[in-house]
């Protein structure tokens, strides 16, 4: 009865065990704390906090017992915690939200603002939105939630009054590539109507008038503006909107890329083209090339990509500077957690076009092609 007994507790034992071990139960590890360091150091814990915060009146002797003990239990220091105690609620981070990090335009703008907060000894947490404005929202709050001193943001809803009430409890908001919609803050963003605009007169420069467009979503900002840009220049030259020449609503390479081989098999298709952002581009000239008409059709696209330059012809393209706009975006954030109280404002930074080939192909060309 005993040894059954024992048995029993045994095994009871052995399924507790088991269940504590379970992964979907298991706790995480303990992290190691300062008093921890403390004790196995054998210091006072005010001792280890100063060492850790680099008060160099410690001895010597006591410090690199400190640290030893701290590598040798794998303690690290809360930086928010710090940062907080110090920093009047500082805790050394921002937040950026991107279109897509995996956007080139996207990639460049958080190299940009990442080197802004390196500087200033601040990290920078990122996400990507997916042009969703419920996760829009819902990033942004969880953000600030997490108390980083701001937001830097790149809107993909049509409506920023969510973060009236984050502000009036101190967040700080700086929106990027879009303005905002009905709530005022700091913007930066290109001069897309303006660099649209001369793309298509670039076009029309070199004796083109039937000029395609190929766009993004026209719910999007920059994609409504760069078709102003588009309407612009054609009414400058005294040249009616041809719905046939219009394709938008292109998401992705592989959408780009079917319209244009649509396109171009219309009747009296379009003798250039002009695309409305990079991965748009990207697919027109691939289409471009799978028809033959590289070097007939002319093309300029809003905004640059790799390998744009090497290709043949080479893309010509209308670059953002996407380093001025990140880093100038970061810099106003700064400026906001550093008091600035001046009325908020949107800075326009310019474009500019690089010729490399392809926007410089005359129409007599394409006509010689369809000619074969």
């Amino acid at each position: 009865m005993g040894q059954a007994a024992a048995a029993r507790r045994d095994r009871k034992g052995e399924k507790i065990s088991m269940s504590q071990s379970s992964p979907d139960r298991a706790a995480r590890p303990a992290r190691p704390t300062v008093r921890d360091v403390a004790a196995l150091a054998g210091v006072a814990t005010k001792t280890v906090s100063r060492v850790m915060n680099g008060v160099p009146t410690v001895a010597p002797e006591l410090a690199d017992r400190v640290r030893k003990a701290a590598d040798m239990l794998g303690y690290r220091p809360n930086l928010t915690a710090s940062s907080l105690r110090r920093g009047a609620g500082r805790t050394a981070t921002i937040g950026l939200l991107l279109e897509d990090v995996s956007n080139p335009f996207s990639a460049g703008l958080l190299r940009a603002v990442e080197d802004e907060a390196r500087d200033r000894g601040v990290q920078v947490l990122i996400g990507s939105l997916d042009e969703d404005p419920d996760r829009e929202r819902e990033m942004a709050r969880t953000l600030i939630d997490r108390q980083v001193d701001g937001v830097i943001i790149v809107p993909a809803g049509h409506d920023q009054s969510y973060l009236q009430t984050e502000r009036r409890l101190g967040a700080c908001v700086v929106f990027l590539d879009r303005e905002p919609n009905l709530f005022s803050a700091d913007a930066v963003v290109s001069d897309n109507r303006g660099g649209a605009t001369t793309a298509v007169e670039h076009l029309l420069a070199n004796g083109h008038r039937r000029i395609g467009y190929l766009g993004d979503n026209p719910s999007i900002a920059t994609a409504a503006q760069r078709f102003e840009g588009y309407e612009r220049a054609l009414e400058r030259s005294g040249l009616a909107r041809d719905g046939r020449m219009i394709v938008d609503g292109l998401r992705t390479v592989d959408d780009a890329t079917a319209a244009t081989v649509e396109l171009m098999g219309r009747p009296g298709p379009p003798t250039a083209l002009f695309s409305s952002q990079n991965l748009v581009t990207i697919g027109v000239t691939k289409a471009l090339h799978q028809l033959g008409l590289a070097s007939r059709v002319a093309l300029v696209g809003f905004d640059d990509f790799v390998l744009a330059d090497v290709l043949e012809p080479g893309i010509t393209v209308v670059v953002q500077d996407t380093t001025g706009l990140g880093r100038l975006a970061a810099q106003l954030l700064f400026g906001r957690l550093a008091g600035d109280g001046s009325p908020p404002r949107t800075h326009v930074v310019p474009t500019r076009l690089v010729c490399r080939g392809s926007g410089e192909i005359k129409p007599a060309a394409a006509r010689a092609g369809r000619g074969h």
